[in-house]
Protein backbone atom coordinates (compact mmCIF):
# COMPACT_ATOMS: atom_id res chain seq x y z
CA UNK A 1 0.00 0.00 0.00
CA UNK A 2 1.21 3.24 -1.12
CA UNK A 3 2.16 5.53 1.67
CA UNK A 4 0.62 9.28 1.89
CA UNK A 5 1.92 12.11 3.28
CA UNK A 6 -0.15 14.10 5.99
CA UNK A 7 0.11 18.30 5.11
CA UNK A 8 1.55 19.68 8.47
CA UNK A 9 -1.27 21.74 10.11
CA UNK A 10 1.35 23.93 12.00
CA UNK A 11 4.19 26.43 10.86
CA UNK A 12 7.41 24.24 10.71
CA UNK A 13 8.79 25.92 13.80
CA UNK A 14 6.08 25.84 15.83
CA UNK A 15 5.80 22.10 16.70
CA UNK A 16 9.18 21.74 17.91
CA UNK A 17 8.78 24.44 19.93
CA UNK A 18 5.06 22.82 21.48
CA UNK A 19 6.97 19.79 21.81
CA UNK A 20 10.02 21.76 23.81
CA UNK A 21 7.06 23.16 25.74
CA UNK A 22 5.43 20.14 26.48
CA UNK A 23 8.19 17.92 28.02
CA UNK A 24 9.85 20.89 29.80
CA UNK A 25 6.55 21.03 31.68
CA UNK A 26 6.85 17.92 32.57
CA UNK A 27 9.84 17.83 33.76
CA UNK A 28 9.31 20.97 35.89
CA UNK A 29 6.55 18.92 37.29
CA UNK A 30 8.28 15.72 38.27
CA UNK A 31 11.11 18.27 39.47
CA UNK A 32 8.27 20.18 42.22
CA UNK A 33 6.82 17.13 42.94
CA UNK A 34 10.19 15.18 43.41
CA UNK A 35 8.56 12.42 41.33
CA UNK A 36 10.32 9.32 42.45
CA UNK A 37 9.95 7.09 39.26
CA UNK A 38 9.53 4.21 42.00
CA UNK A 39 9.36 1.41 38.77
CA UNK A 40 12.45 2.39 37.78
CA UNK A 41 13.86 2.09 40.99
CA UNK A 42 12.53 -1.20 40.85
CA UNK A 43 13.72 -1.84 37.58
CA UNK A 44 17.24 -0.62 39.27
CA UNK A 45 17.25 -2.60 42.40
CA UNK A 46 16.13 -5.75 39.75
CA UNK A 47 19.52 -5.20 37.34
CA UNK A 48 21.85 -4.96 40.77
CA UNK A 49 19.95 -8.34 41.99
CA UNK A 50 20.82 -10.17 38.74
CA UNK A 51 24.45 -8.67 38.97
CA UNK A 52 25.03 -9.84 42.43
CA UNK A 53 23.01 -13.06 42.79
CA UNK A 54 20.28 -11.56 45.24
CA UNK A 55 16.67 -13.02 45.72
CA UNK A 56 15.35 -11.04 42.97
CA UNK A 57 11.72 -12.16 43.69
CA UNK A 58 12.52 -11.49 47.49
CA UNK A 59 13.26 -7.63 47.05
CA UNK A 60 10.55 -4.64 47.67
CA UNK A 61 11.89 -1.68 46.88
CA UNK A 62 10.52 2.17 47.79
CA UNK A 63 8.57 3.19 50.90
CA UNK A 64 5.57 1.14 48.64
CA UNK A 65 7.12 -1.41 49.18
CA UNK A 66 7.13 -2.62 45.46
CA UNK A 67 8.37 -6.12 44.03
CA UNK A 68 10.01 -7.48 41.16
CA UNK A 69 7.52 -8.87 38.59
CA UNK A 70 9.17 -9.08 35.25
CA UNK A 71 10.77 -13.00 33.54
CA UNK A 72 14.30 -12.96 34.93
CA UNK A 73 15.61 -12.13 31.43
CA UNK A 74 14.46 -8.60 32.02
CA UNK A 75 16.17 -8.47 34.96
CA UNK A 76 19.57 -9.11 33.05
CA UNK A 77 18.78 -6.48 30.67
CA UNK A 78 18.04 -3.65 33.88
CA UNK A 79 21.71 -4.56 34.84
CA UNK A 80 22.90 -1.07 33.00
CA UNK A 81 20.81 0.78 35.13
CA UNK A 82 23.27 0.20 37.80
CA UNK A 83 25.63 2.06 36.57
CA UNK A 84 24.14 5.68 36.60
CA UNK A 85 23.48 7.88 39.57
CA UNK A 86 19.62 7.89 40.65
CA UNK A 87 19.42 11.76 38.94
CA UNK A 88 21.48 11.12 35.82
CA UNK A 89 18.90 7.51 35.72
CA UNK A 90 16.16 9.44 35.76
CA UNK A 91 17.32 11.73 33.14
CA UNK A 92 18.08 9.27 30.64
CA UNK A 93 14.65 7.46 31.14
CA UNK A 94 12.37 10.62 30.88
CA UNK A 95 14.37 11.78 27.43
CA UNK A 96 14.74 7.93 26.00
CA UNK A 97 10.32 8.05 26.80
CA UNK A 98 10.75 11.17 24.77
CA UNK A 99 12.36 9.20 22.04
CA UNK A 100 9.75 6.12 22.41
CA UNK A 101 6.89 8.10 22.44
CA UNK A 102 7.78 10.13 18.94
CA UNK A 103 8.58 6.47 18.08
CA UNK A 104 5.15 5.31 18.74
CA UNK A 105 3.31 8.16 17.07
CA UNK A 106 5.28 7.42 14.00
CA UNK A 107 4.65 3.53 13.95
CA UNK A 108 0.98 4.20 14.66
CA UNK A 109 1.34 6.35 11.71
CA UNK A 110 2.33 3.42 9.70
CA UNK A 111 -0.04 1.03 11.24
CA UNK A 112 -2.73 3.17 9.07
CA UNK A 113 -0.26 3.52 6.31
CA UNK A 114 0.85 7.20 6.82
CA UNK A 115 4.06 9.16 7.03
CA UNK A 116 4.07 12.19 9.16
CA UNK A 117 6.22 15.01 8.73
CA UNK A 118 8.16 15.99 11.60
CA UNK A 119 6.45 18.95 12.41
CA UNK A 120 3.68 16.73 12.72
CA UNK A 121 5.23 14.03 14.38
CA UNK A 122 6.40 17.01 16.78
CA UNK A 123 3.15 17.87 17.33
CA UNK A 124 1.07 14.80 17.76
CA UNK A 125 4.23 13.67 20.53
CA UNK A 126 3.78 16.66 22.26
CA UNK A 127 0.02 16.11 22.57
CA UNK A 128 0.40 12.57 23.00
CA UNK A 129 2.52 13.22 26.65
CA UNK A 130 -0.80 14.26 28.48
CA UNK A 131 -2.75 11.19 27.51
CA UNK A 132 -2.97 9.59 31.21
CA UNK A 133 -1.46 6.33 30.30
CA UNK A 134 1.45 7.80 29.07
CA UNK A 135 2.14 10.84 31.68
CA UNK A 136 1.73 8.19 33.99
CA UNK A 137 4.30 5.77 31.96
CA UNK A 138 6.86 9.08 32.37
CA UNK A 139 6.07 9.78 35.59
CA UNK A 140 7.01 6.19 37.40
CA UNK A 141 9.79 5.52 34.46
CA UNK A 142 8.26 2.63 33.65
CA UNK A 143 8.69 0.48 30.05
CA UNK A 144 5.34 -0.06 28.52
CA UNK A 145 6.75 2.52 25.31
CA UNK A 146 9.37 0.45 24.64
CA UNK A 147 7.66 -2.79 24.80
CA UNK A 148 4.76 -1.53 22.57
CA UNK A 149 7.47 -0.27 20.28
CA UNK A 150 8.85 -3.27 19.69
CA UNK A 151 6.00 -5.04 19.29
CA UNK A 152 4.33 -2.37 16.56
CA UNK A 153 7.76 -1.96 15.05
CA UNK A 154 7.95 -6.39 14.43
CA UNK A 155 4.25 -6.79 13.29
CA UNK A 156 4.45 -3.93 10.81
CA UNK A 157 7.81 -5.14 9.04
CA UNK A 158 7.16 -6.50 5.53
CA UNK A 159 5.53 -10.37 4.98
CA UNK A 160 8.79 -12.50 4.55
CA UNK A 161 11.00 -9.89 6.53
CA UNK A 162 14.14 -12.01 7.87
CA UNK A 163 13.56 -13.05 11.05
CA UNK A 164 10.35 -11.80 11.35
CA UNK A 165 8.75 -12.65 14.75
CA UNK A 166 11.83 -12.52 16.64
CA UNK A 167 11.45 -8.88 18.41
CA UNK A 168 7.74 -9.90 19.25
CA UNK A 169 9.10 -13.15 21.16
CA UNK A 170 11.76 -10.64 22.65
CA UNK A 171 9.27 -8.64 23.77
CA UNK A 172 7.57 -11.07 25.45
CA UNK A 173 10.37 -12.04 27.48
CA UNK A 174 10.28 -8.64 29.07
CA UNK A 175 6.64 -8.69 29.75
CA UNK A 176 4.90 -11.98 29.35
CA UNK A 177 1.44 -10.21 27.83
CA UNK A 178 3.23 -9.43 24.22
CA UNK A 179 2.62 -13.26 23.75
CA UNK A 180 -0.53 -12.82 22.99
CA UNK A 181 -0.15 -11.60 19.43
CA UNK A 182 2.11 -15.00 18.52
CA UNK A 183 -1.79 -16.22 19.15
CA UNK A 184 -2.98 -13.45 16.48
CA UNK A 185 -0.03 -14.43 13.74
CA UNK A 186 -1.03 -17.91 13.99
CA UNK A 187 -4.82 -17.11 13.81
CA UNK A 188 -4.24 -15.19 10.62
CA UNK A 189 -2.35 -17.86 9.11
CA UNK A 190 1.40 -16.32 10.03
CA UNK A 191 2.32 -19.55 10.85
CA UNK A 192 6.57 -18.49 10.27
CA UNK A 193 6.12 -15.51 12.47
CA UNK A 194 4.39 -16.75 15.05
CA UNK A 195 7.18 -19.60 15.44
CA UNK A 196 9.95 -17.10 15.46
CA UNK A 197 8.28 -15.49 17.96
CA UNK A 198 7.93 -18.29 19.88
CA UNK A 199 11.60 -19.23 20.00
CA UNK A 200 12.76 -15.64 20.48
CA UNK A 201 10.22 -16.04 23.71
CA UNK A 202 11.53 -19.22 24.66
CA UNK A 203 15.44 -18.41 24.23
CA UNK A 204 14.94 -15.35 26.58
CA UNK A 205 13.38 -17.93 28.99
CA UNK A 206 16.85 -20.62 28.56
CA UNK A 207 19.28 -17.93 29.00
CA UNK A 208 17.38 -16.70 32.28
CA UNK A 209 17.58 -20.12 33.32
CA UNK A 210 21.68 -20.49 32.37
CA UNK A 211 22.23 -17.15 34.06
CA UNK A 212 19.28 -16.89 36.98
CA UNK A 213 18.33 -20.72 37.48
CA UNK A 214 16.80 -20.00 40.88
CA UNK A 215 15.08 -16.86 39.89
CA UNK A 216 13.85 -18.26 36.71
CA UNK A 217 12.46 -21.60 38.67
CA UNK A 218 10.78 -19.03 41.38
CA UNK A 219 9.39 -16.96 38.39
CA UNK A 220 7.80 -19.39 35.70
CA UNK A 221 6.37 -22.29 38.60
CA UNK A 222 5.03 -19.91 41.24
CA UNK A 223 5.38 -15.97 40.93
CA UNK A 224 3.63 -15.63 37.38
CA UNK A 225 0.86 -16.99 39.02
CA UNK A 226 0.94 -14.89 42.31
CA UNK A 227 -0.99 -11.79 40.70
CA UNK A 228 -1.65 -10.82 44.02
CA UNK A 229 1.42 -9.67 44.83
CA UNK A 230 1.52 -7.15 42.14
CA UNK A 231 -0.74 -5.11 43.75
CA UNK A 232 -4.35 -5.03 44.72
CA UNK A 233 -6.46 -6.02 42.06
CA UNK A 234 -9.75 -3.78 42.82
CA UNK A 235 -7.95 -0.51 43.42
CA UNK A 236 -8.71 2.29 40.09
CA UNK A 237 -5.24 2.19 39.13
CA UNK A 238 -6.42 -1.36 37.47
CA UNK A 239 -8.14 -0.67 34.84
CA UNK A 240 -8.56 -4.37 33.99
CA UNK A 241 -12.30 -6.45 33.32
CA UNK A 242 -11.30 -7.98 37.08
CA UNK A 243 -10.75 -4.13 38.48
CA UNK A 244 -14.24 -2.92 37.03
CA UNK A 245 -16.32 -6.13 38.39
CA UNK A 246 -14.38 -6.18 41.60
CA UNK A 247 -15.15 -2.25 42.10
CA UNK A 248 -19.06 -3.34 40.69
CA UNK A 249 -19.65 -5.85 43.01
CA UNK A 250 -17.54 -4.31 46.09
CA UNK A 251 -16.07 -7.34 46.46
CA UNK A 252 -11.95 -7.97 46.74
CA UNK A 253 -11.99 -11.51 45.14
CA UNK A 254 -14.39 -11.26 42.37
CA UNK A 255 -14.02 -14.92 41.54
CA UNK A 256 -16.05 -17.15 38.28
CA UNK A 257 -17.72 -12.88 38.40
CA UNK A 258 -15.27 -11.79 36.27
CA UNK A 259 -13.24 -15.00 35.27
CA UNK A 260 -16.05 -16.14 33.12
CA UNK A 261 -16.68 -12.99 31.36
CA UNK A 262 -12.42 -13.02 31.01
CA UNK A 263 -12.63 -15.98 28.88
CA UNK A 264 -15.82 -14.79 26.76
CA UNK A 265 -14.37 -11.77 26.15
CA UNK A 266 -10.68 -13.78 24.94
CA UNK A 267 -12.30 -15.67 22.66
CA UNK A 268 -14.70 -12.59 21.50
CA UNK A 269 -11.78 -10.11 21.00
CA UNK A 270 -8.89 -12.98 19.61
CA UNK A 271 -11.69 -14.12 17.40
CA UNK A 272 -12.46 -11.15 15.75
CA UNK A 273 -9.06 -9.95 15.67
CA UNK A 274 -8.33 -13.23 13.65
CA UNK A 275 -11.19 -12.31 11.19
CA UNK A 276 -10.76 -8.85 10.91
CA UNK A 277 -10.12 -7.12 7.33
CA UNK A 278 -7.77 -4.53 8.53
CA UNK A 279 -4.38 -5.15 10.31
CA UNK A 280 -4.71 -2.43 12.04
CA UNK A 281 -8.01 -3.32 13.56
CA UNK A 282 -6.74 -6.71 14.43
CA UNK A 283 -3.74 -5.29 16.51
CA UNK A 284 -5.81 -3.17 18.49
CA UNK A 285 -8.27 -5.84 19.20
CA UNK A 286 -5.69 -7.69 20.40
CA UNK A 287 -3.80 -5.51 22.45
CA UNK A 288 -7.37 -4.47 24.42
CA UNK A 289 -8.41 -7.79 24.51
CA UNK A 290 -5.16 -8.83 26.34
CA UNK A 291 -5.31 -5.58 28.51
CA UNK A 292 -8.87 -6.74 29.44
CA UNK A 293 -8.11 -10.25 30.45
CA UNK A 294 -5.19 -9.55 32.45
CA UNK A 295 -5.55 -9.93 35.74
CA UNK A 296 -4.39 -6.46 36.52
CA UNK A 297 -3.54 -3.99 33.86
CA UNK A 298 -2.44 -0.77 35.13
CA UNK A 299 -3.94 2.52 34.09
CA UNK A 300 -0.29 3.32 32.84
CA UNK A 301 0.03 -0.18 30.43
CA UNK A 302 -3.03 1.48 28.00
CA UNK A 303 -0.28 3.45 26.04
CA UNK A 304 -1.74 1.91 23.23
CA UNK A 305 -4.43 4.60 22.84
CA UNK A 306 -2.00 6.41 20.93
CA UNK A 307 -2.59 3.76 18.03
CA UNK A 308 -6.23 3.88 18.48
CA UNK A 309 -6.29 7.45 18.16
CA UNK A 310 -4.51 6.89 15.28
CA UNK A 311 -6.79 4.61 13.34
CA UNK A 312 -9.71 6.64 14.01
CA UNK A 313 -8.67 9.62 12.78
CA UNK A 314 -7.35 7.96 9.70
CA UNK A 315 -10.76 6.72 9.38
CA UNK A 316 -11.98 9.93 9.75
CA UNK A 317 -13.58 9.26 12.95
CA UNK A 318 -12.70 12.79 14.22
CA UNK A 319 -15.54 13.04 17.09
CA UNK A 320 -14.80 9.12 18.18
CA UNK A 321 -11.41 10.41 18.38
CA UNK A 322 -11.93 13.47 20.29
CA UNK A 323 -14.28 11.38 22.96
CA UNK A 324 -11.97 9.10 23.07
CA UNK A 325 -8.99 11.34 23.46
CA UNK A 326 -10.94 12.54 26.02
CA UNK A 327 -11.42 9.52 27.94
CA UNK A 328 -8.05 9.29 28.33
CA UNK A 329 -6.70 12.88 29.45
CA UNK A 330 -9.80 13.39 32.04
CA UNK A 331 -8.25 11.06 34.39
CA UNK A 332 -11.72 10.44 35.45
CA UNK A 333 -10.36 7.36 37.80
CA UNK A 334 -8.22 9.72 40.13
CA UNK A 335 -11.06 11.86 40.78
CA UNK A 336 -13.45 9.43 42.79
CA UNK A 337 -12.43 8.19 46.39
CA UNK A 338 -9.82 6.07 45.92
CA UNK A 339 -7.52 5.96 49.43
CA UNK A 340 -7.91 3.01 51.89
CA UNK A 341 -10.27 0.79 50.37
CA UNK A 342 -12.98 3.55 49.30
CA UNK A 343 -12.76 2.05 46.00
CA UNK A 344 -14.98 -0.86 47.05
CA UNK A 345 -17.64 1.70 48.42
CA UNK A 346 -18.50 3.65 45.24
CA UNK A 347 -21.91 4.38 44.05
CA UNK A 348 -23.14 2.94 40.86
CA UNK A 349 -22.86 6.23 39.14
CA UNK A 350 -19.02 6.60 40.03
CA UNK A 351 -18.45 3.09 38.31
CA UNK A 352 -17.96 4.35 34.93
CA UNK A 353 -15.78 7.16 36.00
CA UNK A 354 -13.54 4.62 37.68
CA UNK A 355 -13.04 2.53 35.03
CA UNK A 356 -13.25 4.46 32.38
CA UNK A 357 -10.23 2.29 29.93
CA UNK A 358 -12.17 -0.89 30.78
CA UNK A 359 -15.51 -0.20 29.51
CA UNK A 360 -13.82 1.62 26.38
CA UNK A 361 -12.29 -1.35 25.54
CA UNK A 362 -15.88 -3.42 25.90
CA UNK A 363 -17.12 -1.57 22.97
CA UNK A 364 -14.19 -2.19 20.73
CA UNK A 365 -15.21 -5.76 19.74
CA UNK A 366 -18.73 -4.53 19.34
CA UNK A 367 -18.20 -2.09 17.19
CA UNK A 368 -15.76 -4.52 15.38
CA UNK A 369 -18.65 -7.26 15.25
CA UNK A 370 -21.21 -4.58 13.91
CA UNK A 371 -18.35 -3.40 11.07
CA UNK A 372 -18.13 -6.87 10.00
CA UNK A 373 -21.27 -7.83 9.68
CA UNK A 374 -22.27 -4.94 7.66
CA UNK A 375 -19.09 -5.88 5.69
CA UNK A 376 -20.67 -9.55 5.31
CA UNK A 377 -23.90 -7.98 4.78
CA UNK A 378 -22.56 -5.28 2.02
CA UNK A 379 -20.93 -8.21 0.42
CA UNK A 380 -24.19 -10.37 0.03
CA UNK A 381 -25.98 -7.64 -1.61
CA UNK A 382 -23.21 -7.39 -4.23
CA UNK A 383 -23.22 -10.81 -4.56
CA UNK A 384 -26.98 -11.12 -4.98
CA UNK A 385 -26.60 -8.05 -7.48
CA UNK A 386 -23.85 -9.63 -9.48
CA UNK A 387 -25.59 -13.25 -9.81
CA UNK A 388 -29.19 -11.03 -10.82
CA UNK A 389 -27.70 -9.29 -13.70
CA UNK A 390 -25.59 -12.26 -15.12
CA UNK A 391 -28.96 -13.98 -14.67
CA UNK A 392 -31.11 -11.25 -16.83
CA UNK A 393 -27.93 -11.55 -19.13
CA UNK A 394 -28.01 -15.16 -19.46
CA UNK A 395 -32.40 -14.81 -20.14
CA UNK A 396 -31.48 -12.06 -23.66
Amino acid sequence: MRKRTVTPPFPALLAPLLLTVSLCSFAALCVLHRAPMADLLVYRAEGAAALRGGDLYGLTVTRWRLPATYPPFAALLFVPAGWLPVPALKAAVLAGNALLLAGLVALSARLVARRLPPSLLCTATALALWLEPVFQTFLFGQVNLAVTCLVLWDLLRPPGARAKGLVLGLAAGVKVTPAVFVLLLFLRGRKREAATALTGFAATALLGFLLLPAASTDFWTRRLYETGRVGKAWIVDNQSLQGLVARALHDPVPGPAWVLPAAAVAVAGVGLAARARRDSHAVLLTAFTALLVCPISWSHHWVWCVPLLAVLLAEGRVRTAALVGLVFTARTMWLVPHSGAQDLQLAWWQQPLASPYAILALLLPVACGTMISRQNHSNEQTGKTTCSRSFRSARR
